[in-house]
């Protein structure tokens, strides 16, 4: 099986960036150190909208992926950023190597 990539894009709700961000980058800590199947995340912001947040993950493969949905750190991140977004986009790929 190939490994799933996920591009996703986050709209923060207006004025709350500079909350969520540190949020975000803590989230992205825990999953690589906790999730062994989580093999990258980068996280981006648009340089033309500070709303938006704009990520490149990489898992081992589909479970993977849907052991981090279910895991401690997404869970953190929900209750830590609750209020905080507004729309998430997601595209699933499979990484071409």
């Amino acid at each position: 099986m190939s490994k799933l990539v996920v591009i996703a894009t986050i709209e923060v709700a207006p004025g709350r960036i500079d909350d969520y961000l540190p949020l975000l980058m803590a989230h992205r800590a825990r999953a690589l150190k906790d999730e062994p199947g989580t093999l990258q995340f980068e996280v981006f912001q648009p340089r033309d909208d500070k709303t938006k947040v704009m990520l490149y993950e990489v898992y081992r493969d589909d479970a993977a992926f849907e052991a981090h949905l279910k895991g401690r750190s997404m869970a953190l991140q929900r209750e830590a950023a609750a209020g905080m977004t507004v729309k998430v986009l997601g595209t699933k790929c499979s990484l071409i190597e």
